[in-house]
């Protein structure tokens, strides 16, 4: 296996389809970082070169991905709390952000149901 970012990349798999496996990367801008690096985009991963190895990771220096991103992500979120636009109360309720309805859907965000029990008839 490739270690590049920090992420093991797999080995038997063509190099734009291994890259997306780092946080960050996905297929537009794996085709991209190989491009810069001069990296057929077919080839496996298994059959790079020390060299374009190297090259990878010195394009992917290019990028905000794994940890740096992840964080950043999180600071961003954190703002929007701490502000209290509607976005951040969202985020703090755990509820969808983007105008989803939540009568019927949205156990993604909500997650399992909560049962509420019916008053009992006298």
């Amino acid at each position: 296996m490739a270690r590049i970012a920090g992420v093991d990349i797999p080995k038997n798999k063509r190099g734009v389809i291994s890259l997306t496996y780092i946080y960050g990367v996905g297929r537009s801008r794996a085709k991209e970082i190989l491009a810069t690096a001069k990296v057929d985009e077919s080839t496996k991963v298994q059959d790079w070169t020390d060299d374009d190895i190297s090259g990878i990771r010195e394009a992917i220096g290019a990028f905000t991905i794994e940890g740096e991103l992840r964080s950043e992500t999180q600071l961003n979120i954190k703002r929007l709390m701490d502000i209290g636009c509607n976005r951040g109360i969202r985020h703090r309720a755990g509820l969808p952000l983007r105008g989803q309805r939540t009568k019927n859907n949205s156990r993604t965000r909500k997650g399992k149901r909560k049962t509420v029990a019916n008053k009992k008839k006298a």
